[in-house]
């Protein structure tokens, strides 16, 4: 039998368990800067990379456009170090969380204009832009240790 996941849209709620929603609707803290010019949306997420001696590195990931419907089948988690996904362009994409390789996976859409902080040893798909190729900024980290573990679901589902 074909196990079908729902889409939620992303929020701050729904995404709890798995990270932080990157966005100005998220923050908590927001103040004026550059002589009044400039909104600050303060610590929207926390970079976690300390473990080994690491630290934070800034890169570049681009992902190409995916058809539905998608077979999820793997996850990755890094248990090492938080990971960050900022789009820098203007289509949606998805994001597949679990709490673990025989939970059931959530998925969610994301607007261009949220980003997801996920929490160090959070289940996830690799990225999943819908729409057309996309550009994402990504914080993670960089140093010793194996801070990739890749996994295969006990059941796959499916994005229609």
């Amino acid at each position: 039998m074909r196990r079908t996941l729902h889409v939620e849209p992303l929020s701050a709620a729904s995404f709890g368990a798995f990270g932080s929603v990157i966005d100005t609707a998220s923050a908590r803290e927001i103040y004026p800067i550059n002589h009044g010019t400039s909104l600050r949306f303060n610590a929207l997420a926390t970079v976690d990379c300390a473990s080994l001696e690491g630290v934070p590195i800034v890169s570049i990931f681009r992902a190409e456009p995916r058809a539905r419907p998608l077979k999820i089948q793997q996850l990755e988690r890094h248990p090492l170090g938080s990971q960050a996904f900022m789009p820098l362009g203007t289509a949606p994409y998805l994001i597949v969380v679990s709490e673990s390789l025989s939970a059931l996976p959530r998925a969610f859409l994301a607007s261009c204009s949220q980003g997801i902080n996920l929490f160090r040893g959070t289940w996830h798909h690799a990225l999943l832009a819908l729409e057309a190729r996309s550009d994402f900024l990504v914080i993670d980290r960089i140093g010793a240790g194996d801070n990739c573990d890749d996994g295969e679901l006990s059941n796959p589902v499916w994005i229609d």
